[in-house]
């Protein structure tokens, strides 16, 4: 998937610029930023594609000036090789047409009428076109991996060789030489069983036929190798699964035998227990549950993993002391040992957490096992040191698929199945099981977001954070844009607004907006009473531009907290400003009437930026932060915003750059002449307005 916040680089063929503004406000409004270019001629397209990286086309099925339309725009995209998803919009549909195109290359073709059809549409081409990317990415480093493990292996001292079917299709120096072979060519001739004696072949076959069935990578074998000349020598021999030349295989390392194998099993052994219960430690759950993963995504396999969590552990721990504790862990080792198979992997994670691993178990069928594990715990009296004690768990159980993430982040997806149990009602204490539902993890539904967003309101689990925004002149005037948190049930910080229905409107929006203002003229005129002159910009949504009830209300606002205006700038989205022009004006203007400031954030998305500002009397402008992002690795963008920056201050506009990040764009800018930065170069987005503005006179 893309990034949450990546820019969308949008082509539009239309010939009305009015339609192609509001596809691009349909795309922001569904929560993609979009810097989007409208393609007037074959040459224009042309010189676009060779020039820019552009993530998704759309096509009105009507045909330019000078004849020019989508099947031409198709067939340039075809001719020029180029990754980007094309999308037809028609005004009705017509079978004939849309197999046209789609035979042409073309992803989709939708009526221009069903928008919300078209943002799913959108959503899941760039989603494809990032996995597309990813995997060109990995497909070169897995080039380069190659290449560099083929370099490892050819100056290995260990001998390593590669089989399929008995025969060998590699061999590295160590293992020829081993072997007594010079030329690689004459030992691929050769069956693995004639390098072994007569006695070792039938022990090699059934050790194969042992690994084939179990699976189990650094399985080792006692047996005697013959060499080229008849010599034989006593050799340990260990196999495990490989990939060579794309085709799967058996790598094989053989090495004279030692007497002290048997001891080096041992401590094999020991390093992956955990040494006060006896089960599995970390760090060897973690290699097995890397290898269900591995399986579920080629299809071989899937399985199911149980994160244990022991209810208030820390408290029966303080009461016990460290030896009884560790007496409790101990017997409770013992029942988890009886109540699951010996298929499954159970390992001690922590001071007060277990892991079960089942392999090719369903979701349901360990859920039921690990409710019934929970009740056998709740009902056992633990005996220790003369003391009766009493122990419930909590349990999440999490689905290992071919959809699903890296190891670390499954058994994550455990962690928070369980402590989604202690939210249940009648389970505040734990003692419960919990499967993870990744539609309930990933965000929101419409219909409960409001309630939610209520609900951390009601709970005080709203925060403000404040980043300083800096004159790059030297000035020293003290700035800070201030955004807000919502602390989710699931104890990470997001913004409220993310998880508003993209589509709108919705009341919450408008209620969110006062929150923070309140909130931000309160810490404002404490802090302004210490002798600072600050200001602050504040967002405000697309809602709130709406409300006529805003500037009056902000009025009233402002006298209680008896803070000038002109020390609140209201920052305002281009897109929000484009789609409610005329609201837009009468916000601008009630809010200057008040003294109160506006900024214009994301400029420069719009197909014709400028424009804006003929409607709308802004006094700072914030280019959008794709821009930085680009200016390091594109010319064209650096004398695009030079430019932009220009046309800005001739027209009386003060300036800021976002998403500052480093040293190496601040001479670009300072020749551009910028007047404002922000970013994580200067400081990250804190709790406090304690930034040191002396510093930058």
């Amino acid at each position: 998937m893309q990034k949450k916040n990546s820019t969308v680089h949008l082509l539009i063929l239309d010939p009305s610029q009015n339609e192609a503004e509001a596809l691009v406000s349909l795309l922001r409004n569904s929560g993609r930023a979009t810097r989007a270019h409208r393609i007037t001629s074959e040459e224009d397209l042309e010189e676009t594609l060779k020039s820019g990286n552009w993530d998704l086309l759309l096509a009105r099925n009507v045909a330019g000036e000078e004849g020019f339309g989508p099947e031409q725009a198709l067939a340039m995209i075809r001719r020029m090789d180029k990754d980007i998803p094309f999308v037809l919009l028609t005004e009705d549909f017509n079978h004939e047409r849309t197999e046209q195109f789609l035979k042409a290359g073309a992803q989709d073709t939708v009526q221009s009428a069903h928008t919300r059809l078209l943002v799913l549409v959108v959503k899941r081409e760039l989603a494809a076109l990032e996995e597309r990317r990813k995997r060109r990415a990995l497909e070169s480093h897995l080039r380069e991996s190659e290449q560099r493990c083929r370099l490892l292996l050819e100056s290995s001292k260990d001998a390593i060789a590669y089989i399929n079917d008995g025969m060998h299709i590699y061999a590295n120096q160590s293992y020829m030489e081993f072997l007594g072979y010079d030329d690689i060519d004459d030992l691929i001739c050769i069956p693995i069983l004639d390098t072994l004696s007569t006695e070792s072949q039938g022990k090699y076959k059934e050790f194969m036929k042992s690994f084939a069935e179990t699976g189990k990578d650094g399985m080792s074998l006692n047996c005697v190798a013959r060499r080229s000349d008849d010599q034989e020598l006593n050799i340990t021999m260990s196999v495990s699964s490989a990939t060579y030349d794309s085709e799967p295989c058996t790598q094989l390392v053989i090495q004279p035998e030692h007497s002290d194998a048997e001891l080096e099993e041992k401590l094999r052994q020991i390093s992956s227990q955990d040494l006060l219960t006896g089960l599995y430690n970390r760090q060897h759950f973690m290699d097995q549950l890397e290898g269900a993963v591995t399986k579920a995504k080629d299809h071989t396999e899937s399985a199911a993993l149980a994160y244990i969590e022991l209810d208030n552990f820390m408290a029966i721990k303080g009461q016990l002391g460290i030896a009884g504790a560790d007496l409790l862990l101990g017997d409770l080792s013992t029942i988890l040992k009886n109540q699951t198979g010996e298929e499954m992997v159970l390992a001690r994670l922590s001071d007060e957490a277990f892991g079960i691993l089942a392999p090719a178990m369903e979701e349901k069928a360990l859920v039921e096992l690990c409710g019934k594990l929970c009740k056998t715990i709740e009902d056992h009296l633990f005996e220790i040191d003369g003391r009766t004690v009493q122990l419930t768990v909590s349990i999440g159980v999490a689905v290992i698929t071919e959809n699903a993430p890296n190891a670390a982040d499954v058994l994550g997806r455990g962690h928070t199945a369980a402590a989604e149990v202690r939210k249940q009602e009648g389970h505040e204490g734990g003692n419960g099981v919990v499967a993870y539902n990744p539609v309930e993890a990933e965000g929101l539904g419409e219909g409960n977001a409001t309630e939610a967003i209520q609900n951390a309101l009601d709970d005080d689990r709203f925060r403000m954070l404040f980043q300083p925004i800096i004159n790059l002149r030297g000035e020293g005037e003290e700035h800070y844009e201030a955004t807000v948190r919502m602390v989710d049930k699931g104890g990470e910080e997001v913004s409220p607004y993310d998880i508003l229905p993209p589509n709108g409107p919705s009341e919450m929006a408008v209620k969110i907006d006062r929150w923070v203002i309140l909130q931000t003229i309160k810490q404002l005129a404490v802090h302004r009473s210490r002798g600072h002159d600050t200001k602050l910009f504040l967002n405000v949504s697309a809602e709130t531009i709406q409300d006529k009830t805003f500037t009056s209300w902000l009025s009233v606002a402002l006298k209680a907290a008896r803070l000038p205006g002109d020390a609140l700038i209201f920052q305002i989205r281009e897109g929000d400003t484009t789609n409610y022009l005329k609201q837009a004006k009468e916000f601008v203007k009630g809010v200057h009437e008040l003294h109160c400031k506006i900024s214009l954030s994301q400029f420069g998305g719009a197909i014709n930026p400028f424009n804006t500002l003929k409607h709308v009397d802004v006094d700072y402008v914030k280019i959008d932060g794709s821009f930085t992002e680009e200016l390091q690795k594109n010319e064209e963008t650096k004398e695009q915003v030079k430019e932009m920056v220009k046309t800005l201050q001739e027209a009386g506009k003060l300036t800021i750059i976002p998403m500052v990040e480093n040293a190496v764009v601040l001479s670009t800018l300072w020749q551009a002449g910028v007047n404002y930065i922000q970013g994580y170069y200067v400081q990250a987005p804190v709790a406090e307005m304690n930034y040191d503005f002396g510093d930058q006179q």
